[in-house]
């Protein structure tokens, strides 16, 4: 049970401490903990499973049968409509968030949703959009297997009706001789450097929107001491639907003006380019670490967590967790930490640790926070205009790739590009993240043993390795659209060359012909 009386200076109690359980630590809630751990496994590969219909396959369905000039928005749209899914889904954490994980045990916990130690109930926005999208699954059983093409611009459309049952009962025959070439398009595709640039520019910006999504929150929460459902509103209710703008403006875009590939991978480099350009200040944007008494605050020479002389006699363990501001201005990492003995409704007396004016202060619950909050607002509106413009260059992405491979194996390219996505981006993305920012803690909570939670990190080191990272893989992605735009420049000279070389033995034939007939008639 939390409580805050059993966190107070008692001298001469030692092992009063509610809030300290290693009840955790034996065998059976080990072996507990990874069957969990399984479960949840299993539930995202589920998910992984499920989402192929949508993509890449939704993908390629819907670029066979629209139209040339519609495709790109259609598109646009599928994109924009598939991020309102993780706004929706933050916007709903941020709610759920407000009650505790146990909601059966509520009343034992002495807690509020703007204390450290809070733990939202996580679980239940998976109860929801679970049965949201079993619900959203029923309309696919009713898609037929073919649509009219909108435009009807090549007689293959036409034609392909009266052989689509017999193409349909050949697929089992042809699975065989679709094993034995598939090494073949394999690397037909991955030697495309068209597709295989396009996919890599792709993969470090999905490894930027992991880290986004991933630890976007806690980064907020620490940088601005934001609660965790207020952090998670607005990534859910700015950062997301800027996005969304990015990729529909990026696909009004491209049905509007016809684009080339050419001017598709032009579009992709301007975007990233002002992205860059807004997202660069951002690293500069943030607020330093608070003082922590026995951490990074200290009236002596002496800096790391230690014991102070003026709580020794409380017998404080080090697992002591419970943060208070004093009057002072000064963060103490529990009641116990700054010598408090008395406490009121919402209010820490008699502690000794604090001192203003030459009397002994006294303490309010919860963090100081950070005191640069006017740096927020600057914060949210450059990372939401970094956003829309990286989203600008999303859907001319994967026209990119569509318009550039051979139309049989366009379904093939895009689930081998989604495939790259989540082994290079999508898993390793976060681990590289988590493992950047977990060097920039200064504190860390242990269980059994073991690192758990981090109390406190460096701000600034936690700012400049996080944004760093981010920025890094935008750099990496418009230096891969550099490459695309001066790759299909060079396609297109040499086949504008190579068409000009064809017409040069005409010309002089006609030519000679001109001069010879004048002389003839002579």
């Amino acid at each position: 049970m939390f409580s805050n009386t059993t966190d107070l200076c008692q001298p001469g109690v030692p092992g009063s401490w509610g809030n300290l359980s290693d009840a955790g630590c034996t065998p059976h809630a080990a072996r507990e903990n990874h069957e969990v751990l399984l479960v949840m496994f299993i539930a995202q590969a589920l998910l992984g499973i499920g989402g192929v219909p949508i993509q890449p396959f939704g993908i390629s369905y819907i670029d066979d049968f629209a139209s040339e000039r519609n495709s790109p928005l259609y598109l646009g749209i599928l994109f924009s409509v598939t991020v309102i899914g993780p706004g929706v889904g933050f916007m709903l954490g941020s709610t759920m968030l407000r009650f505790y994980v146990d909601i059966d045990k509520v009343t034992g916990v002495q807690l509020t949703n703007k204390d450290p130690r809070w733990v939202g109930a996580w679980w239940l926005g998976f109860l929801v959009a679970a049965s949201l999208v079993a619900l959203s699954a029923v309309p696919y059983f009713f898609f037929p297997r073919e649509m009219p093409k909108e435009v009807r611009e090549v007689l293959q459309v036409a034609s392909g009706k009266e052989s689509s049952s017999k193409k349909s009962k050949d697929v089992l025959s042809q699975f065989p001789l679709f094993l034995s070439d598939f090494p073949l398009v394999l690397l037909r595709n991955l030697r495309h450097p068209v597709f295989l640039l396009v996919v890599l520019a792709q993969v470090n910006l999905s490894a930027m929107v992991a880290g986004l999504a991933t630890f976007m929150g806690k980064f907020l929460e620490r940088q601005f001491s934001l609660t965790a459902s207020l952090a998670n509103m607005i990534i859910g209710a700015v950062n997301i639907p800027g996005a969304m703008v990015g990729i529909v403006v990026g696909g009004a875009i491209l049905k509007r003006f016809q684009m080339s590939l050419k001017q598709c991978s032009a579009m992709c480099v301007l975007g990233m380019f002002l992205c860059l350009l807004m997202a660069f200040p951002l690293l500069f944007l943030g607020c330093p670490t608070q003082e922590v008494a026995g951490v990074t605050y200290s009236e002596s020479s002496e800096f790391g967590h230690h014991a102070l002389e003026c709580n020794l006699q409380c017998n404080c363990p080090e697992k002591a967790y419970n943060p208070i501001c004093g009057s002072n201005t000064i963060e103490y990492i529990s009641p116990c930490s700054a010598g408090c003995r008395v406490v009121n409704i919402d209010n820490y007396t008699n502690c000794s640790c604090i001192s203003k004016n030459g009397l002994v202060g006294s303490a309010k619950p919860g963090t100081c926070g950070t005191s640069c909050f006017h740096f927020f607002l600057p914060f949210v509106v450059l990372s939401c205009l970094a956003g829309i413009l990286a989203s600008t260059s999303h859907t001319p992405s994967f026209m990119l790739i569509l318009r550039s491979i051979q139309p049989e194996d366009k379904s093939f390219a895009v689930g081998i590009q989604f495939m790259l996505l989540r082994v290079l981006a999508w898993m390793p993305g976060p681990v590289l993240y988590g493992s950047a920012i977990d060097t920039t803690c200064i504190l860390w909570e242990k269980k059994c043993n073991r690192k758990a939670a981090c109390r406190y990190y460096d701000n600034n080191l936690f700012r400049q390795r996080y944004l760093g990272l981010q920025f890094f893989f935008e750099v990496g992605a418009f230096l891969c659209f550099v490459t695309v735009y001066v790759v299909l420049r060079r396609q297109e000279r040499e086949a504008s060359n190579a068409a000009e070389t064809k017409a040069e033995p005409e010309k002089e034939k006609l030519a000679g012909n001109s001069i010879k007939g004048p002389k003839s008639k002579v």
